[in-house]
């Protein structure tokens, strides 16, 4: 008896780091950029109609690494308000002993300018374990200033609606993650911090990334050519602000993630590649390892 109420209070609080994990994953995942000095969003080349990537996200805490989840990111061609945008849809799941305790089907989604890009829209749609929840934000423009507006809503009430101003470049989860992949690496500096504003909530988070130079990830017998990003952030879940979160790019032209890893309080959550689909450019940063 007793050793099953000590199973369960593990599983209970598994789940919440799990929990708490997949949101500072999501940050991520949709919230990569490599800022670049008076530059904001613009337009790209990079990003294709129908492009898909996969990721396998995992909680490690010593030895101890399983799997917990899925995230798929989908970017189409679309419009907002009769204004042709890209359209960014990311899904994550729950799997396995955390699906079983409590399900997490979380998606967030926004609406991005395709010319002279700027945020028209954004949404996190939360529905973890039964309990449903909307955070929705729009953007509007002036004297190089960002007016966001926040609603957050459940079933019952609305429990948030304010509006901050940021600078002229302010980000949402995903709008960065568009930005990531549109610079040329020739902008950055190695050991150089870049800041950034990510709207959320009723306020921002300032980040702050800088670029740490080329590496190589291996895992399942594929390696990838890659840029090492660390992010400085804020937040009373990581363990420490100073390299909260490291991202490994792909060195290629797609600009992929291939390694994300968020450190806790116990443990970390860690994000890896799994398949993508309908990629612009060849992946070149992968190099199969020969089996012997």
């Amino acid at each position: 008896m007793k050793a099953d109420k000590h199973q369960e209070v593990q599983t209970v609080v598994w789940v919440c780091l799990f929990k708490k994990g997949f949101f500072l994953l999501i940050l991520i995942l949709a919230g990569i950029t490599v800022p670049v000095k008076s530059q904001c969003l613009r337009e790209s080349k990079i990003f294709t109609n129908g492009e898909q990537v996969n990721f396998d996200i995992y909680y490690k805490w010593g030895i101890i690494m399983a799997k917990g989840g899925t995230a798929s990111m989908t970017i189409n061609e679309s419009s907002y308000n009769n204004t042709p945008a890209w359209h960014t849809h990311l899904l994550i799941n729950s799997t396995g002993v955390v699906d079983k305790a409590f399900k997490i089907r979380d998606t967030i989604e926004n609406y991005v300018t395709k010319v002279r890009p700027r945020l028209l829209y954004s949404a996190k749609k939360t529905n973890e374990g039964g309990y449903y929840e909307i955070d929705s934000i729009t953007y509007t423009y002036k004297d190089n200033q960002t007016y966001v507006h926040s609603l957050r809503r459940n079933l019952n009430r609305i429990k948030v609606d304010t509006t901050f101003v940021g600078g002229d470049c302010v980000m949402d989860l995903l709008g960065s993650f568009l930005l990531a992949r549109s610079f040329d690496w020739s902008d950055l500096e190695m050991g150089v911090s870049y800041p950034l504003e990510v709207g959320m909530g009723r306020h921002m988070i300032k980040v702050s990334y800088r670029y740490e130079g080329q590496q190589i990830i291996e895992r399942d017998n594929v390696k990838f050519r890659t840029r090492l990003f660390i992010a400085d952030i804020y937040d009373e879940a990581f363990s420490e602000s100073k390299e909260a979160i490291e991202i490994w790019i792909g060195d290629d032209e797609n600009h992929i993630p291939i390694k994300m890893r968020a450190k806790l309080k116990i443990g970390a959550m860690e994000a890896y590649y799994k398949s993508s689909a309908n990629l612009r450019y060849p992946l070149v940063s992968r190099v199969e390892i020969p089996t012997q």
